[in-house]
């Protein structure tokens, strides 16, 4: 007889006794078999329904400028990001852990991402986990994100602080946020997509054309339905001096051509250069950013 028995660490150990036919072609074991195997890992990698993801990708602003600050160490456990690449004082890539800043790349600075992350769980069921994904390239045109085009796109600047970024995401960041997604829904469900990007591509009206194919292959290369995953594209800055607040008014018509993608104001955040906002804008902008996703889904 075949005998198996479960014990208190969830291994099953299986004992086949010699003599034992094993399969309808009458195979007879000479010798007494056993094996164990565990069923603790699937268990504990189960996907959770309350572990609420979000992928987000752009150029500088998404990666995160701002200086991070004392009050910006502080980070409920509840918020996690997945490491994107290895760096030595964070983590190993595809591991999620407490998002304390940085969120994108080692030494990048404060985003939108943090404070969007903070905005849900002060405002989410308390058994709710919120986690991100952050992948982003400051500088890049948005094509860089196209899957069938990326190639054409990675050397819209020859210099090291760009292709050493590019190479970092394996030369491929549209694949590598899906790889790294792809491994996030092993344990939690994705509801959004954040993008902020445009600065380069500013005056370019067929952006929302790019932006609608990129999202749409999100889409299709993850499994998953646009009535539950909306895209949060946010505005450029526009305080004084800016470079591209002209990149709002195209931002703003991404709607027209995604019904559903929902524009983040950045008016009144405040910046520290022509083209970045400063510490207290990206708080402000990820609060944005959150509020429209809380209300997305039925939160007030």
């Amino acid at each position: 007889m075949v005998k198996a028995q479960l014990d208190n660490n969830s291994t099953y150990t299986v004992n086949i006794p010699s003599g034992a036919v094993i399969n309808t072609s009458g195979i007879e074991l000479k010798e007494e078999i056993e094996f164990s195997f565990s069923t603790k890992e699937k268990i504990e990698h189960e996907k959770d329904p309350n572990f609420h993801i979000y992928l987000c990708f752009g150029q500088s602003n998404m990666e995160g400028q701002g200086a991070i600050e004392s009050q910006d160490k502080t980070v409920n456990e509840r918020f996690q990001v997945m490491q994107a690449l290895d760096c030595s004082e964070l983590g190993t890539k595809g591991e999620w852990r407490v998002a304390v800043p940085p969120l994108c790349q080692c030494a990048s600075g404060l985003s939108p991402a943090d404070y969007f992350g903070r905005t849900l769980i002060d405002n989410l069921p308390t058994d709710v986990t919120v986690g991100v994904i952050n992948v982003a390239i400051g500088g890049c045109d948005i094509r860089l994100f196209d899957k069938d085009i990326y190639q054409d796109y990675t050397n819209t600047y020859t210099e090291s602080w760009f292709q050493d970024k590019i190479a970092a995401y394996e030369g491929n960041p549209y694949q590598y946020l899906i790889n790294l997604a792809k491994l996030a829904q092993e344990d939690g469900v994705i509801k959004g997509i954040l993008l902020h990007q445009g600065e380069t591509n500013t005056g370019d009206d067929q952006w929302p054309l790019y932006v609608k194919k990129i999202y749409e292959d999100m889409l299709d290369d993850l499994t998953l339905s646009a009535d539950d995953v909306p895209i949060l594209a946010g505005e450029v800055f526009a305080g004084e001096e800016n470079c591209c607040s002209s990149m709002n008014d195209i931002i703003n018509t991404l709607p027209e051509y995604v019904p559903t993608a929902h524009i983040i104001s950045s008016e009144g955040c405040p910046g520290q250069d022509n083209a970045h906002f400063n510490s207290a804008g990206y708080r402000l902008l990820g609060e944005r950013y959150a509020e429209m996703m809380l209300s997305l889904l039925g939160i007030e």
